[in-house]
């Protein structure tokens, strides 16, 4: 997910709420066993649920079917990283149940803050949540399959620390540019070119009209 400022949902202007990547969307949360976000992208999407059957209400009996055959709880759960424990308790995705990664000071601003849906992972007493000994924790609850829909320094950490294994990207016909607003592009937080070299592995293509959807390897097999 790329930012586009004080823009909310960035994805659906990009993609113009394009029904195909809409359908990606679910079938990837679909296959999930959580989906891992910032609290800025909670923010910045009020209303939203990060389940299959929010994004493409369509498929909501296929998707059941799938999560079900997968083995798969019901619905993924949502897993927010926020080092100050600066999280919109309000929001309904919250409200359904989400799992909090944060820090010892963040989970400390949180105290009392969250309904009884929610649970706390403390990774660090302060300053950045270490997103490695995060995953490692989320898997130890039986979360192997994590999606993330973090946002670009979420999916900068990940990326630096070797932890993203796939990436999907959809190819929009629109035309976006620049003049005076600082906007965040797919990967922040980390240097990589030109001294740092991160390639992925092209796994399939698909089109339907003018959109691409891509899929890409991104660790070495």
């Amino acid at each position: 997910m790329v930012s586009l400022g004080s823009e909310p949902s960035a994805g659906s202007v990009i993609s113009g709420r394009n029904r195909w990547d809409r359908f990606l969307m679910g079938l990837l949360r679909a296959c999930a066993d959580a989906v891992l976000l910032g609290a800025g992208t909670l923010r910045a999407t009020p209303g939203h649920h990060w389940t299959a059957e929010h994004i493409f209400p369509d498929m909501t009996t296929a998707f059941a079917e799938l999560r079900s055959t997968l083995g798969r709880r019901p619905r993924p759960r949502l897993v927010l990283v926020t080092a100050s424990g600066q999280v919109a308790a309000s929001h309904p995705a919250v409200v359904g149940g989400a799992t909090i990664l944060t820090t010892e000071a963040g989970a400390n601003a949180l105290r009392g803050r969250l309904p009884d849906s929610c649970d706390v992972i403390e990774v660090g007493k302060e300053g950045r949540v270490d997103l490695a000994h995060a995953v490692s924790e989320l898997r130890s609850r039986g979360h192997e399959l994590i999606l993330t829909e973090g946002g670009p320094h979420v999916s900068g950490e990940l990326i630096d620390k070797g932890l993203l294994d796939e990436a999907f990207i959809t190819v929009s016909p629109l035309v976006a540019g620049r003049d005076r607003e600082t906007r965040l592009g797919m990967v922040e937080g980390v240097e990589l070119l030109p001294g740092r070299l991160v390639s992925g592995r092209l796994l399939s293509v698909r089109r339907k009209e003018d959109f691409l959807f891509l899929r890409y390897g991104l660790r070495p097999s």
